[in-house]
């Protein structure tokens, strides 16, 4: 167990981020043991088979990451300065790492390690370049695809969060978070099954709280002193992550508010545009519009701007209604 015990200035300094290169990392591990991450079997099945068909490779990666693991290199896990750095700049960070912070990271690690950990112990400068050339080469075949309709869902998720706190303060905003984790007495207790510590983030740091498509099912806690304490957790609404066709709407919503304003309330569980919405549903982006606008002035969905699209999402007031019109 973690406890992470908060200060009134920690608090106020939680913030959100995403990390691209912590979707790198964890998508490696769901690669890697496909069993544990079923929900991403879909992506497991063509990722594998492009990364094959392209020649790509990623050993020394691949080494840094083990399976099953309780410790991935501190350097490869940064937690973001940032709300949404790119690829990029993540990578600068990696490249600037002094060589003694990689060899004390790497030695966390429990040996005998591979002949290439070895080497990125004994020659930091050329092994993490040698990293950086595998992680963008792996980048481009199995994530750069998908990242348009993951970042969405993460944007969504921050969204979601903020809604919570708004209107219920931090036990609000980590309610639900993930099962493993939970507020109780101004700390957060992260359940990890070879982890104990407490630390109290008296430095007035506060969490990052970096949501992760591909940490499903889990929960990893970045927290080694003196560096900034984040939590990786996946955001909700990931179910539909890879889902390629539109989901029922209950009978009485469909009643109620109309069957088209009724499928759109049920894919806008997690943020999406007009154009995804316009796809999904089969029906003109136009109509779409329409739909939502309407929706938009009952107060069911709401829009937020993420970079230049509009995203929109389903309000509480419409989880409400939904879940008074679900069947029983």
């Amino acid at each position: 167990m973690l406890r992470l015990e908060f200060s009134v200035e920690d608090i106020a300094r939680t913030r959100f981020a995403s990390s691209p290169l912590w979707e790198v990392v964890t998508s490696v591990q769901a690669l890697k043991d496909p069993g544990r991450h079923v929900l991403h079997l879909s992506w497991h099945d063509v990722t594998r088979r492009r990364l094959s068909r392209e020649g790509v490779d990623f050993p020394l990666l691949s080494a840094l990451v083990p399976v099953p693991s309780y410790y991935v290199p501190d350097f490869l896990t940064p937690v973001p300065d940032t709300a949404a750095p790119t690829l990029d700049e993540e990578l600068a960070g990696v490249a600037a790492t002094p060589p003694g912070l990689v060899r004390t990271d790497l030695e966390r690690m429990p040996k005998p390690w591979p002949a290439l950990v070895s080497a990125l112990h004994r020659d930091p400068a050329t092994g993490l370049a040698r990293l950086i050339d595998e992680i963008r080469a792996y980048w481009a075949v199995a994530l750069a695809p998908h990242w348009p309709r993951i970042k969405r869902l993460l944007d969504g998720e921050v969204l979601h969060r903020a809604r919570a706190l708004a209107h219920g303060g931090a036990a609000a905003l980590f309610q639900g978070l993930h099962p493993q984790v939970s507020w109780h007495e101004a700390s957060l207790r992260v359940a990890h099954p070879a982890y104990e510590a407490t630390r109290a983030l008296d430095a007035g740091l506060g969490l990052v709280l970096v949501p992760s498509v591909f940490v499903w099912p889990g929960v990893f806690s970045q927290s080694n002193p003196p560096g900034q304490p984040g939590l990786v957790y996946p955001p909700h609404g990931i179910g539909q992550l890879w889902g390629s066709g539109a989901r029922p709407a209950p009978r009485a919503l469909a009643g109620l508010i109309g069957p088209s304003r009724a499928r759109i309330l049920i894919e806008l569980e997690v943020s999406t545009s007009t154009a995804e919405l316009s796809s999904r549903l089969k029906m003109s982006a136009p109509n779409v519009s329409h739909h939502l606008t309407t929706l938009r002035k009952a107060g069911l969905v709401a829009a937020h701007r993420a970079g230049h699209s509009v995203l929109y999402l389903r309000t509480a007031a419409a989880q409400t209604l939904i879940a008074a019109c679900e069947p029983g």
